[in-house]
């Protein structure tokens, strides 16, 4: 007789969903013709340096395990280029922890905060991730819808609509995935300024910090030295130096709760992958120019994107981090997904709804332009005949 292994599946893991962009990612590769919008994944190589620093450790026998928090070379190497870029300190020694991707920086953040019952609130559209793990954790997600017209960033009306004597945490990611917002210092001030008020853990992922245009600048929520204490910091190697399958991120955070977090991430994964941190120094060290030169190409085709969603005049918020569109296509008179199923067998162009990113994104699509000039305009004019086709029909019924 066959054991049952349905009945021995954890109800944590029953209870939750299939990511919605995995079985995206599915679909792609099932066909070759799709003209993609989908992936969040630079499609630039990863940097020469970061190449020549992996393949130079693995000649060199550097195969072995490192300290759990990670290479103390590369924690310096993270706390020197935040100090440069945005004038906070941290301690390398005690308050940076290299992870695997930010991924297991965020499991591990929430599964070591987490008290039975504690609630976390999560602006929306955000990260899918963000709430399996509260619910991974025991806790319970708390959404607060964030709209186009405040640029995707929750008022502090909201949030204190959303506020409970069992919070213990708001979970922000700025510049958003997946609609490209960021938040200016008077923004970060007043949710820091909240956040103070009733005695809550920040928790900021800002993975795509490197990744702003039109003149704005990424400012750390740490960059307030008043919220350093209560603020834990997530960000990576994936976007900015393209080193997505490379899987490295890291956490910033009082030393207290970094300890508290290793104890489960030696558990976990006992250490990053070496290889991969030794191209991360090379990458902190010696990559800007790849990085300024990803940005300025990424600033075109997000451009491309803008004006061609003004052109087929569906509303959009003009993005200003990242490298998504969140468009509007409500006047179409589909759902999210009914959207993309239909684009997709219609037009084989795959796009991302927005209701995977919480209900706040229904009604919108996401498009990454982290793909090529040619593919961007061939998606482009798909998706505008599309559009054409269904505002139509709907303005008929």
């Amino acid at each position: 007789m066959s054991y049952n292994f349905d009945a021995a599946v954890s109800p944590f893991i029953k209870a939750l969903p299939p990511s919605g962009l995995a079985k995206f990612l599915d679909i792609m590769a099932a066909n070759p013709n799709i003209v993609p919008l989908s992936v969040g994944e630079p499609d630039f190589d990863i940097p020469q340096a970061v190449k020549d620093a992996e393949i130079n450790s693995i000649c060199e026998g550097k195969s072995c395990y490192t300290p759990t928090l990670g290479l103390l070379e590369l924690r310096e190497a993270i706390a020197d280029d935040i100090h440069k870029n945005y004038g906070v300190k941290y301690d390398p020694k005690t308050e940076i922890m290299v992870t695997v991707g930010v991924s297991e920086a965020l499991y591990t953040t929430i599964t070591t905060i987490m008290h039975p019952g504690d609630e976390i609130i999560l602006p929306e559209p955000c990260y899918v991730a963000n709430k399996v793990c509260v619910i991974l954790a025991g806790g319970k997600p708390v959404s607060v819808e964030t709209y186009q017209e405040n640029g995707f960033v929750p008022t502090i009306e909201d949030l204190e609509k959303a506020v409970t004597p069992k919070t213990k945490a708001i979970m922000l990611g700025y510049p958003n995935n997946p609609t490209g917002a960021i938040m200016s210092k008077e923004q970060i001030k007043a949710i820091g300024d909240w956040a103070v008020k009733h005695d809550l853990i920040v928790i900021s992922d800002e993975l795509y910090a490197h990744l702003t245009y039109g003149g704005k600048t990424h400012t750390m929520f740490t960059s307030f030295p008043e919220f350093r204490d209560r603020t834990i910091i997530f960000n990576g190697f994936s976007k900015a130096y393209a080193m997505t399958g490379l899987r490295l991120g890291y956490i910033m955070a009082p030393a207290a709760i970094i300890n508290a977090m290793n104890i489960l991430h030696q558990y976990v994964v006992l250490c990053p992958n070496v290889t991969a941190q030794y191209g991360a120094i090379a990458a902190l060290k010696y990559c800007r120019q790849d990085v300024d030169n990803m940005v300025a190409e990424y600033s075109r085709r997000r451009q491309i994107m803008i004006d061609g969603f003004h052109k087929m005049g569906l509303p959009l918020y003009e993005p200003e981090g990242a490298f998504y569109v969140f468009p509007c296509i409500k006047e179409t008179g589909l759902s999210s997904m009914e959207f993309v199923e239909k684009l997709l067998e219609e037009q084989e162009v795959l796009v991302i709804p927005g209701n995977i990113f919480g209900a706040g994104g229904e009604g919108y699509i996401r498009c990454s332009y982290a793909y090529s000039e040619e593919i961007l305009h061939k998606a482009l004019e798909r998706i505008a005949l599309f559009v054409t086709k269904y505002r139509n029909l709907n303005k008929a019924k």
